[in-house]
């Protein structure tokens, strides 16, 4: 067990340290020309924000101050999420980058492609070809051909000869035409090196903008509060009487050093506006001590339904004094369901502790919660993980509510879910027996939900005598 721990400790932060370089080398050392002080903030921070994120985890285990835990929570987890939603955005962005280069390098060619040019005005020709005139070979003191004056001939042919020993003849050189008048083109695309640091920050700062809009809009989502969904379950052996019984079923609220009495207030609110019959709150209520805590589950008390308010531990109580949450849940004036059932008016209501309670000595146990029932009543199952359905399916319970998977939280966390849990969220059947899983009403680490929006359920048990 000890050896099992360590290497998926090892693998963790080997994923961890990856995930930091891949981001580093594209969104600090590809953007950047030279060394420089971007890239050195750049380094510092790539440093710096895993750290914190560490800190973040380990204290709230370690007992470390709450004041410390709270200091380290936003930016910690924050940083998380950040960091999963940067990492896919640049694989995606992997993709662009050599159509993004293709498309720079043709319209870097078609910019400096010469345009043909006409000449602009009548050419000479007498200036422009050369002469094909062959040199004198008049001798001396013979007439030239139309001469007119006495001598002239003499004069002539002195000249001629004066200048063909003086000058060496040389070809004529064909003068050039006149230039067409130039054009201005287009700026370029980058080429070279400068292409590439362009097609880099381009895509950096997408995948950047893209994955903080994303984290964004999800940290909004957990701190306005979860939105209610209705599901109708019918039930064989509900008594007509009990036909329309309301459960407001919450789950993974996830008190701690982010989520404070405020966020408490809110889901307060929330189920009272629904007037249910009973509440349901299905583990997972807290992430610390009743001494760093207790003040943000205080308004639990206003909880208000005719039947009551029923609790039963889910994991991460028994991560933080379990016993001290069940006497301070009982105070608060819920009932906590420890391996116990309780009879409603049609069905039987039971609870059994969590799967973690194992290590405790205190595991669920359905013998005690279930064994000497009346079979020929309709039952319903508080359990805080999906995966005790087997259980319940051969102790013959007719519906189960569960949290614990969180639908995923932060997508693709719920194709990861699906392998742990036989349903992510939502209302399946397992042979006779019906599961609902809420997706919880908080969050746990960051303070972020993708895809899988919080929610409080309003279970409605229907009667097919009905």
């Amino acid at each position: 067990m000890v050896v099992v721990v360590v290497l998926t400790g090892l693998a963790a932060v080997a994923v961890l340290v990856a995930a930091h370089w891949y981001v580093w080398r594209r969104l600090v050392r590809d953007t950047t020309s030279a060394p420089g002080a971007a890239r050195r903030l750049g380094t510092v921070a790539i440093i710096l924000l895993p750290v914190l994120s560490i800190g973040a985890v380990s204290s709230s285990r370690s007992g470390a101050p709450f004041g410390l835990q709270q200091v380290l929570a936003w930016p910690g987890f924050l940083w998380l999420a950040t960091l999963l939603y940067l990492v896919l955005a640049l694989v995606v962005g992997e993709a662009a980058r050599p159509a993004l280069r293709r498309f720079l390098a043709r319209r870097d060619a078609t910019a400096k492609t010469p345009e043909p040019t006409t000449p602009t005005g009548p050419r000479d020709e007498a200036a422009t070809e050369p002469s094909t005139a062959e040199p004198s070979t008049t001798e001396p003191g013979a007439a030239e051909p139309g001469a007119t004056e006495p001598g002239a001939a003499a004069k002539t042919a002195t000249g001629t000869a004066t200048k063909t020993e003086a000058e060496p003849k040389t070809e004529a050189e064909p003068i050039a035409p006149p230039s067409a008048p130039a054009t201005v083109s287009a700026p370029s695309a980058p080429s070279g090196p400068s292409r590439r640091l362009f097609v880099s920050r381009a895509v950096g700062g997408a995948a950047a903008t893209a994955a903080l809009a994303t984290v964004g809009y999800g940290t909004y989502g957990v701190l306005r509060g979860p939105s209610v969904k209705r599901v109708t379950v019918p039930l064989t052996k509900l008594p007509r009487a009990a036909h329309g019984f309301r459960i407001a079923v919450v789950s993974d609220i996830h008190l701690g050093p982010i989520l404070g009495s405020a966020h408490t207030r809110r889901i307060v609110r929330t189920i009272n506006s629904t007037r249910p019959d009973l509440i349901a709150v299905v583990g997972d209520m807290v992430d610390g001590s009743v001494q760093d805590l207790g003040p943000a589950a205080e308004p639990l008390a206003g909880l208000e339904a005719p039947h009551g308010s029923f609790f039963v531990t889910g994991n991460h109580e028994y991560y933080s004094d379990a016993s001290a949450w069940i006497d301070h849940v009982r105070e608060l004036g819920l009932r906590p369901l420890e391996n116990e059932r309780v009879e409603i008016a049609g069905f039987d209501l039971a609870g059994v502790n969590d799967i973690a309670g194992e290590t405790e000595g205190a595991g669920p146990d359905f013998v005690k919660a279930l064994g000497d029932r009346d079979p020929a009543r309709a039952s319903v199952l508080l359990a805080h993980q999906p995966i005790v359905i087997h259980d319940a399916v051969r102790h013959g319970v007719d519906l189960q509510l569960s949290g614990h998977t969180h639908g995923g939280q932060l997508w693709p966390g719920n194709l990861i879910a699906g392998f742990a849990n036989p349903t992510v969220a939502g209302l399946e059947r397992y042979q006779d027996t019906q599961l609902y899983v809420s997706r919880g009403a908080g969050a746990w680490g960051p303070p972020v939900r993708v895809g899988a929006p919080s929610d409080i359920t309003v279970v409605e048990l229907a009667s097919r005598q009905a």
